[in-house]
């Protein structure tokens, strides 16, 4: 296991040493899957300790191939994968390009099964309820498009919900004539019993369809979804389900939900290979919802009928295994409290002054990582362009009916120091503003 000492000696390297060509990290500061998953195994103590541990830290930061001449903190849009994710996956891609048809068809897509059995498991579905897809958007419009409306059928959904999901929806409004009604659901939101009634209250004799998020993007706000598809049961309407930002962010499992279906990107929290994602049907509920791309009537009732894509690569498929072994080497209760921690070291220091506004609840299980604040009196989209300008810091900037403020997501990579940066911008611009030339 390296000392703090080692580490510091190792990051002090010159930039130029890298794997592959690949800018950042120093290629002594690297470290392989099997190497950081045995060093992770040298710390003992609560997730809550351990997430306060920065050594600990220190070894997970040794996978990432990131740039530290700035700091990202935009996690929630895109992670970067570990080095030995990135290497899996040109390893597999190189060994396609041998002879694709034979190659990539017949020796490395069967693998996916394997990929499939161990996502499965580790969120305690069933194999055959799961197929992997090119993210969550790709997951979503699965179970949006796949389920059959008639024209005056209502759909109901939130006005958080993710911008591309409710463009998929207001295409059905234009093409099918179906309807998209929207509820206000309260920023944030502590009490679930509250966010059952919203969307109970939403529904009328048309409703046939309910969508909501489990974590909204805005925000981070973590939502009822067992409460909300028990309450929906009741009335015969499915509900799909919005995870983009919940799989291998907190620690939970799919099972835990009771939903019929679930959607997830595994280029966010999991760390997994771009353009990878996750969609679980239950399985009698499978014939019930049509694949995106046309299936044969013979996989009726197989999930792979959702993978029906024509030729893709396997590389990024199984790729997503090494994501997954990192993912448990970590820990995910670890990780839920680390995300915590760093989020609530910059909110709660932040919250001691007067003007700022924090749209996300502090409180245990309402929401993880992702937190959104907002300084009264500064225009968000103008402190979001000053934070990169000035001091290269990445955020995203929400501007919504209901408010707005800047979305900050950091993850496991992200050190204090940044967490600290960021503060110390922000407090900057508390006491004396932005430019005026901004």
């Amino acid at each position: 296991m390296s000392t703090r000492r080692e580490f510091l000696a190792k990051i002090s390297l010159p930039a130029a040493v890298t794997i592959k060509g690949i800018p950042g990290t120093p290629a002594a500061f690297r470290s392989s899957a099997p190497e950081i998953i045995e060093s992770l195994s040298n710390y003992s103590g609560s997730p809550k300790e351990v997430a306060q541990n920065e050594d600990y830290w220190y070894e997970i930061a040794k996978a990432f191939t990131v740039d530290r001449s700035l700091i990202n903190f935009n996690n929630g849009g895109v992670s970067p994968s570990p080095a030995f994710v990135q290497e899996a996956m040109k390893r597999h891609l190189d060994f396609s390009n041998l002879a694709p048809s034979y190659t990539m068809w017949d020796i490395l897509e069967p693998q996916q099964e394997t990929v499939r059995k161990r996502m499965a498991r580790e969120w305690d579905v069933e194999s055959e309820e799961i197929c992997i897809t090119r993210g969550a958007s790709e997951s979503l419009q699965i179970c949006q498009l796949g389920y059959d409306l008639n024209k005056g059928d209502e759909v109901l959904t939130s006005t958080q919900d993710y911008g591309r999901m409710l463009t998929t929806f207001k295409q059905r409004e234009r093409r099918e004539g179906i309807v998209l009604k929207q509820i206000e659901l309260p920023v944030p939101a502590e009490d679930n019993s509250e966010i059952v009634r919203c969307f109970e209250k939403g529904i009328t004799e048309k409703t046939r369809l309910i969508l909501m998020c489990h974590m909204i993007n805005l925000t981070g706000q973590i939502l009822p979804v067992r409460d909300v598809v028990t309450m929906a049961r009741g009335h015969k309407i499915p509900v799909i389900v919005d995870g983009a930002h919940a799989l291998a962010h907190f620690d939970f499992k799919i099972s835990d939900l009771n939903c019929d279906n679930y959607s997830t990107s595994l280029h966010k929290w999991l760390f997994a290979p771009h353009g990878t994602g996750l969609l679980y049907v239950r399985r009698e509920v499978i014939p019930n919802i049509w694949p995106l791309m046309a299936a044969s009537n013979k996989m009726n009732n197989n999930i792979r009928k959702f993978e029906e894509i024509g030729t893709h690569p396997a590389a990024n498929h199984l790729a997503i295994a090494e994501a997954l072994t990192f993912h448990q080497g970590i820990g995910s209760k670890r990780k839920t409290e680390r995300l915590v921690y760093l989020r609530d070291r910059w909110a709660k220091r932040l919250l001691e002054h007067d003007r700022i506004r924090i749209h996300t609840s502090l409180k245990h299980g309402f929401a993880c990582g992702i937190g959104n604040v907002q300084i009264e009196g500064e225009d968000t989209s103008i402190l979001r362009n000053w934070l990169w300008n000035e001091h290269r810091i990445l955020t995203v900037s929400i501007n919504h009916p209901q408010f707005q403020g800047l979305r900050i997501s950091p993850s496991v990579y992200s050190t204090l120091e940044e967490v600290d940066r960021f503060i110390e911008a922000m407090e900057y611009v508390l006491k004396r503003g932005l430019p005026k030339s901004e």
